[in-house]
């Protein structure tokens, strides 16, 4: 079982920038996959990015690409989101997901834990 905690959301203005992290228990995290995902009011989930578990390889939504950087220290057992020109259609809750293969990508349905969410306002 993996327990997966998102902290680091908040209010920004457009063009500014926020960090995510997302804290996860257990001793075999540098083999789980990782992935943020996000949802605003009134949409469905969509996929934001995406680690494989030894951080090689990398995958971004279009709508973020250049702008938003995954990463993860399995030492620490944590993923970040490292989010920069935000703008208001940023604006979401942002959920980690642990995934036990080696890489989900964008895929929802391969992700087997999931965090409870981080709030992310961006204002005009």
């Amino acid at each position: 079982q993996v327990q997966l905690v998102e902290s680091g959301g908040g209010l920004v203005q457009a063009g500014g920038s926020l960090r995510l992290s997302c804290a996860a228990s257990g001793r075999t995290f540098s083999s789980y996959a990782m992935g943020w995902f996000r949802q605003a009011p009134g949409k469905e989930r969509e996929f934001v990015a995406a680690i494989s578990a030894s951080g090689a390889t990398t995958d971004y939504a279009d709508s973020v690409k250049g702008r938003f950087t995954i990463s993860r220290d399995n030492a620490k057992n944590t993923v970040y989101l490292q989010m920069n020109s935000l703008q208001p259609e940023d604006t979401a809750a942002y959920y980690c997901a642990a995934s036990r293969t080696f890489y989900a990508g964008s895929y929802t349905s391969l992700y087997d834990y999931w965090g409870q969410g981080t709030q992310v306002t961006v204002s005009s």
